[in-house]
């Protein structure tokens, strides 16, 4: 049994030093063979791929996912004094488009519960499972209250696309489309109101 281990330990070491050379061009041995990162087996670009059932590289964007181009935004501030001032152009030069229909609110909540429930909480009281649990510093905003329900449209889909001045509150430009912000916005109105 000693012995064994002895040589075990032994053809190790010669292993090891026989992947050590002094070419720089050549790395030695690869012990892992065709299952290690030494031979990445890639894909070219517009080659027909081995992995998806297609054999398309470039596949189509997920459905429901947010295309990139649609995140351009007219009011993106660079800074504090921009976001303050956006802000305000927001809420006076954008309109919402979207009706406040029964179907429209409904998604609208459902979107909400995705994206906001987790910091405003499902009542939009701002006690969200975040907060609660205490894994948020501060309070985030109550939606229900006089601050955000006498905020025009524009300023509350502003504050959704490029996050709020304090920076507590992150951007969601690019993960909610521009129509279900503004259907958020329709489901923060309607519960004010029952």
């Amino acid at each position: 049994m000693k012995n064994s281990s002895i040589l075990f330990i032994l053809l190790l070491f010669v292993m090891a030093l026989s992947s050590c050379v002094q070419d720089k061009n050549n790395p030695g041995y690869a012990y892992m063979g065709e299952h290690d990162m030494y031979y990445t087996k890639f894909d070219k670009a517009y080659a027909p791929s081995r992995i998806l059932p297609d054999g398309q590289v470039n596949q189509p964007a997920p459905e429901g996912s947010v295309d990139r181009r649609s995140a351009y935004f007219p009011f993106h501030p660079k800074n504090i004094a921009e976001k303050v001032a956006g802000q305000a152009k927001a809420g006076i030069e954008l309109k919402n488009p979207v009706q406040p229909t029964s179907k429209n609110i409904a998604e609208g909540k459902r979107q909400y519960g995705i994206f906001c429930a987790d910091c405003h909480g499902f009542d939009a009281r701002g006690d969200g499972h975040l907060y609660t649990a205490k894994l948020f510093p501060a309070k985030p905003r109550d939606l229900t209250g006089s601050y955000v329900q006498n905020m025009a449209d524009g300023s509350i889909f502003f504050i959704i696309t490029e996050g709020s001045v304090s920076g507590l509150m992150g951007p969601h430009g690019t993960q909610v489309t521009s129509e279900n912000r503004w259907k958020i916005v329709n489901y923060l109105r309607s519960i004010v109101k029952k």
